[in-house]
Order: C-alpha cells, then sequence, then structure tokens
C-alpha cells in the first residue's frame, strides 16, 4: 500500500516526538489487510501473543492467550478488545503497512499490534513510551488526546495494565478506515470503539531505555573479557595512611573502566547486534533443509525471487571504504566491495532478485545462503 500527500521531512520537522498529528486517509485505496475472525485465529495460535481485555462498570479483566476458539462465542456485544502482538510477522498485507513509514529507521520500528473491538471496546486511558501510528482498519474509532505523563503521573492499581488515574481530553478525533492518529511517547490518549468491527493497526517503535542499553551492553562486555585483566601497581608508593584510596589508583581503575565501556567501534557492533535481535529470538523460522549456493544460484537464475522474513530484523553500519557490516537477527555479517552494496540493499528491499553479476559473485551467494539458511531470508 502507499500513501499520497505526505510530507515525510515536514513530519519529523513538526510531529516527531513533539505533538500528535491526525492524517486524513492518506493512501491511494485502502483495503482493511485483516478480518477479525483471522485476527482471533492468530489469538488461538500459542506461539502468538495476544490479551483480550473485559471493562465491566470500572473494572477491567485481562486474560492472555493462547485463547481457546469457543471463548469467543461467550463474549458479549460491547466492552471488549481483541490484542494481538507482532501480527506483521505472521501476515505479509499487515507487515506491508510499515513500508510507507520507513522513513523513520528501520532499527527504531518495533512490530504491528492489531485489535479489535466490540462496540464501546478500549483498554483504557493511557500513555505509552515510544511513538506510535494508530491506523484505523475497519469501522470506527474515537481518539480523546490529553497531555503529556510520565513516570511521576498516577495510575490506577491493576495487575496487567497501565491506566491513568486522572485523563481530561485536549483533542478529539473520530477515525474512520484509512486514517491515521500519531502519538508521540508520554502523550496520554484513550480510543473507543464506536460500533462492531472496529480494527486498528498500532505501528510501535522502539526507544530502548538508558538503563536497558547499559545493562545489555555491560552483559554483552563481561561475556568477553578475559578474567586475569587486573588491577596491577608495580610502582607503587609508600602511603602514609594505608586506609585511603589513592588519586593515582582511583584514575588507574576508572580508566580501566572507561576505556572499555567507551570503546565506540566495539560498541556499534554490539548495537548492530542489540536493535537487529527479533522481538522473539526463540521463535526458530530456520528452513526443513539448509540450502548450498549452488542450488541457490540455479534457482534465482531461474527467476525465484528471494524475500525478507517479516520477523527478522535487518540493519547495517558503514565501515570505511567499502567495508559494511551487516546485522541480521542478532548476527553480524562483514560485507566488502559488491557484497557490501548489496547489503544496503538488502536493508531497503523486502522482496528482490538477484542479476547476473550478483549470480557470479561466490561471496554474495554465500551470505545469501547463511541468511537463507537461519530463517532470515526465503523464496516467495
Amino acid at each position: 500500500m502507499h500513501i499520497s500527500d505526505f510530507n515525510s521531512e515536514a513530519f519529523l520537522r513538526d510531529y516527531w516526538q513533539k505533538k500528535p498529528l491526525l492524517i486524513k486517509n492518506p493512501w491511494d485505496n485502502w483495503e482493511n489487510p485483516l478480518e477479525p475472525n483471522e485476527l482471533a485465529g492468530l489469538a488461538c495460535e500459542a506461539e502468538v501473543e495476544s490479551r483480550l481485555i473485559e471493562q465491566t462498570d470500572a473494572s477491567w479483566a485481562v486474560e492472555h492467550g493462547p485463547l481457546p476458539e469457543a471463548r469467543f462465542a461467550t463474549l458479549g456485544p460491547s466492552h471488549w478488545t481483541l490484542l494481538v502482538q507482532a501480527v506483521d510477522h505472521y501476515v505479509q498485507e499487515v507487515a506491508a503497512l510499515i513500508e510507507p513509514f520507513r522513513f523513520i529507521p528501520s532499527w527504531r520500528i518495533d512490530d504491528v499490534m492489531v485489535s479489535c473491538a466490540a462496540d464501546q471496546g478500549g483498554v483504557g486511558p493511557h500513555f505509552d513510551q515510544y511513538d506510535v501510528f494508530l491506523i484505523q482498519g475497519s469501522g470506527r474509532r474515537r481518539w480523546r488526546i490529553g497531555g503529556r505523563c510520565d513516570e511521576t503521573s498516577a495510575l490506577l492499581p491493576h495487575d496487567d495494565l497501565r491506566l491513568l488515574a486522572a485523563f481530561e481530553a485536549k483533542d478529539e478525533w473520530i477515525l474512520e478506515p484509512g486514517d491515521i492518529l500519531y502519538v508521540p511517547p508520554g502523550i496520554a490518549h484513550d480510543g473507543v470503539a464506536i460500533g462492531d468491527n472496529c480494527m486498528t493497526y498500532s505501528i510501535g517503535f522502539r526507544a530502548p531505555s538508558r538503563s536497558e542499553l547499559i545493562g545489555d551492553w555491560c552483559d554483552d562486555l563481561l561475556g568477553e573479557m578475559a578474567t586475569d585483566d587486573r588491577y596491577s601497581d608495580p610502582d607503587l608508593p609508600l602511603q602514609a595512611n594505608p586506609g585511603e584510596i589513592s588519586e593515582a589508583a582511583i584514575e588507574q581503575l576508572h580508566a580501566m573502566v572507561a576505556e572499555t565501556l567507551y570503546d565506540r567501534d566495539r560498541f556499534a557492533r554490539w548495537l548492530g547486534r542489540y536493535v537487529s535481535t527479533p522481538k522473539y529470538p526463540d521463535m526458530d523460522w530456520r528452513p526443513d533443509a539448509p540450502i548450498a549456493p549452488g542450488e541457490l544460484r540455479t534457482r534465482c537464475a531461474a527467476g525465484d525471487a528471494l524475500c525478507r522474513n517479516p520477523a527478522s530484523r535487518f540493519s547495517y553500519i558503514g565501515g570505511s571504504g567499502d567495508t559494511v557490516s551487516l546485522f541480521v537477527d542478532g548476527k553480524v555479517f562483514a560485507c566488502r566491495a559488491e557484497t557490501a552494496a548489496f547489503a544496503q540493499q538488502l536493508c531497503t528491499q523486502s522482496q528482490f532478485t538477484l542479476d547476473t553479476g550478483q549470480l557470479e559473485s561466490a561471496g554474495l551467494l554465500a551470505l545469501v545462503a547463511a541468511l537463507f539458511n537461519q530463517g532470515s531470508l526465503a523464496f516467495g
């Protein structure tokens, strides 16, 4: 799907992480990519993350999937919402909704959560810690937008939902099919379905916290450190007071930590692996049988197209000269010359074919075969 009359540069300048924006049906030809019964079917699968939220008076009940198929027959006519996470991993048409928003760096994109709500269904007033584009798929939904919130904002007591204790709307919009609402992080919002079969596609963006970055970075460093890399002081002078930690010791110990933490090249390699790690790393997308570069070349020469696994994450970091580090699903691939150019192409195209020149590159075929065999690429 494509959107028209949308100025991404102006959006980034005026709205991104600054203020909400309602975009009235900008699609060339909007079609809802998923039916409610298809979403319900996904919620019954064990490997799919899903929740069913029901509101009764002032109380909220949450059930976590997988949900039994018979559960949907017991739902009332109103005040319930089904939420299914990462639907783009399983439905190609939903994954295609991300493409118009690729003006945001790919490593920032998380997934597409899909909700289906009965009349008056919603998840209550809340705020997120990440940016989100809310696409109205079918039906209608009233969105009320409040002020900016943070960790000091009062929440209602609930084990599964982060509901605001106080919510005051500043703007209100009714979204029709194809409409898009952008909500920056920290902005309170509340969406309530108007009528049945209200489907919303939420394209969420990752925003790692400082504590997450530091914690994972340090864990990675610790896993690679030698146990015999220790403090030493062969020129230790005699101290007047043995209880003092000297300035010289502090400087040396601090330098031991700092020179490791501030190794920018090492940090960049870790960051590429970190941001390309799949949302569900335990999922096994590998083919039943691995493919050899020769077989791959034969199929590609016959015109077979390759496509990226929608659940996979692709990013790269440019090196010196014609060298590129390609990061796919938490692994790094060193690419040079024509393979480097291909790696950059791979990060922008969800489907592609290999041309004659590429088919003659043993290094490029080896890279594609490795990505195929780890489940990041497939024929399709």
